[in-house]
Order: structure tokens, then sequence, then C-alpha cells
């Protein structure tokens, strides 16, 4: 009886799940809230705009709101009331989060 039940343990087999890190990244704008009062407008590769919340920075991770985007090169465009605060083009790999600094 016993050689039966280990027998039909034996054939469950074994199955295994893999899975890969998602493809996606994240943005973090840090700066004096305070000076950005209803946040900034933030577009992408001049192509994704949208309005981001202003954290303060936390050196050791980020603490408010991080936006996705894909991985890659980007041109990262910044700006407050119709003014231009920063403008680079940045890489950013799969599951990193970027601090974008605002002056």
């Amino acid at each position: 009886m016993t050689i039966g039940l280990v027998f039909l343990a034996g054939c469950t087999g074994i199955k295994t799940v893999s899975t890969g890190l998602e493809n996606e990244s994240f943005l973090e704008f840090v700066g004096d809230p305070g000076s950005y009062s209803g946040g900034v407008d933030v577009k992408i590769d001049d192509k994704t705009s949208f309005r981001a919340e202003v954290n303060k920075n936390h050196a050791d991770r980020p603490k408010g709101t991080v936006y996705k985007i894909p991985t890659g090169a980007h041109l990262i465009a910044v700006s407050y009331k119709n003014n231009v605060i920063f403008r680079k083009k940045i890489f950013i790999s799969s599951q990193e989060t970027k601090k974008i600094m605002l002056p």
C-alpha cells in the first residue's frame, strides 16, 4: 500500500512558471512641490504628454507619485506655466525609476 502512494505522489510531475520583468520603467519628478502648484506638464518624445505631480526629494527611494513609461531612450521635456524647465534625452532600463530633478 505504501509503495502505491509513493508512486502516485511521484506522478504529479514538476510544474514551473517562468516570469520576467515587465518591460516598463518609471519617472519621478523631484523638486519643491510648493514651487510647482498644480504640477508640471511632461512631454515624452514630443508625443505623449501628461500632468505630473512634483515630489520632495527622498534619497533612499521614491516616496511620491511615479509615472510608468516604456524602457529605452526618451526625450523628456518638462514645463511649468508654458516655460520649459527641463529638457534632456535619457536612457532608462527595465524596472528602473529615474528621478528628474527640477530647478
